[in-house]
């Protein structure tokens, strides 16, 4: 089932992330920083399990960035991605974002909303603001991608 994140999710949601962190695949995140952040996220939960993350982060009045997107590995090739991609790229629409943008490993899934491969030179500064967290900082190999609503 996708919903919007409860308080009661960010632990299960630190769990999915630090996955992926572990590996260098994504940034960690505290436990501080995801309860600030609640109300970005959505959710897909199963049998009381969260399986999939992603968030929605509004960054200025016409750019926010999907975050954190994270599936548990037994529960990949589900569509469990896409859907809560999909959900943060909906919620961007009704609240009138004109671009979403996002830094990833995975420009193929990304790719598939429409999200196309731009140059991190064009991303404004503000967007830099977690990255000093980073080990990779300032040697970042993400791909950045934006799509235009």
């Amino acid at each position: 089932m996708l919903r919007k994140a409860k308080i009661s999710d960010v632990k299960d949601i630190q769990k999915l992330l630090t996955n992926y962190a572990s590996r260098g695949e994504m940034l960690s995140r505290s436990l501080s920083e995801l309860y600030d952040a609640i109300r970005d996220f959505y959710i897909w939960e199963e049998d009381g399990r969260v399986l999939g993350a992603s968030a929605l982060h509004i960054v200025w009045e016409d750019l926010a960035e999907v975050r954190s997107v994270a599936v548990a590995e037994d529960a990949g090739r589900r569509g469990i991605g896409s859907q809560v991609v999909g959900a943060c790229l909906e919620e961007a629409r009704v609240i009138g974002l004109k671009r979403v943008f996002c830094l990833t490993y995975k420009p193929d899934f990304f790719a598939k909303f429409g999200f196309k491969v731009v140059d991190k030179s064009e991303l404004p500064h503000k967007v830099w603001g977690d990255c000093i967290k980073c080990v990779k900082f300032p040697d970042c190999d993400e791909i950045a991608m934006i799509l235009d609503l």
